[in-house]
């Protein structure tokens, strides 16, 4: 072909590409926010479950108030997850039930087996903590495919508590529905500015490429934070959805942009002739 036909081949698709309907691409930049750590204390997670709009609570297992928690959030419309405590390089303690690298896969699987069956209303899971054993590929792999086991619509957020953590891509591997935190907004627990700061930051990366996922916590800071500028996201242009929700939303415009972008057959013809 020409460097003329090559060209107007070029004009031809980029035409087309124009006057396709938008679909998927025309929707409001979309985000997640999951509260995690709640099951401690009664008085945190009324507040949490009140929070306006579609928030994601995560509650630990095996803790005084982690079925009331998970019942209240369930009654004001929240989706409920499973904040699954891994062991952590800090020695710190995860809480009752933690998965730890000196475990054998028998006691790993039924310790997610009772974590997920101490909680009602469980719609994914998350790591808390877990710095450590997020490196670990094999004990990955067993919790990964007893969560597959125990339920195909189970979901798993990597929480990103380690650069260099295995989570997202095992989960992926176990043909687990998966995605991972991009914002931590209170790393700074006391610090509302902060908290602020972060999720501007949040609602900065949905629009720039469509949607991202942020954690949190119930301190008072961020719980503040939230109630003020949660009614806020809708008139400036950004939709807050449940982890489930976000999950079905990034995949349909994952598959609507690669049904932009031209085959490496197509793109070949497209390139001009010398």
């Amino acid at each position: 072909m020409g460097r003329s036909g090559g060209h107007a081949l070029m004009a031809c698709l980029l035409l087309c590409l124009l006057t396709v309907p938008l679909g998927a691409g025309e929707r409001m930049p979309f985000i997640a926010i999951i509260i995690d750590d709640l099951g401690n204390d009664l008085t945190e997670a009324r507040r949490t479950a009140a929070l306006p709009g579609a928030i994601t609570c995560a509650v630990l297992p095996h803790l005084p108030f982690s079925v009331a928690a998970a019942d209240l959030a369930h009654q004001q419309g929240k989706e409920v997850m499973l904040h699954l405590p891994m062991q952590a390089d800090s020695g710190h303690d995860p809480g009752p039930g933690a998965i730890e690298v000196d475990l054998d896969e028998q006691e790993t699987r039924l310790r997610v087996q009772q974590a997920l069956a101490s909680l009602p209303h469980v719609r994914g899971v998350n790591n808390h903590m877990g710095s450590r054993l997020s490196r670990e590929y094999h004990h990955l792999a067993w919790v990964m495919s007893e969560l597959r086991a125990q339920g195909p619509d189970l979901y798993y957020v990597d929480s990103r508590t380690h650069a260099q953590t295995l989570g997202y891509r095992v989960a992926a591997w176990a043909g687990i529905e998966t995605t991972q935190r991009d914002v931590f907004l209170d790393a700074r627990p006391h610090d509302a500015a902060f908290a602020h700061m972060q999720l501007q930051h949040l609602i900065h990366l949905a629009r720039t490429r469509g949607h991202a996922l942020a954690i949190g916590h119930p301190y008072p800071a961020t719980l503040q934070m939230l109630e003020d500028m949660l009614p806020t996201l809708a008139a400036r242009g950004i939709q807050l959805l449940p982890v489930s929700e976000y999950l079905k939303q990034k995949e349909e415009l994952r598959q609507w942009h690669a049904s932009l972008s031209p085959s490496p057959t197509v793109a070949r013809k497209l390139k001009p002739s010398p």
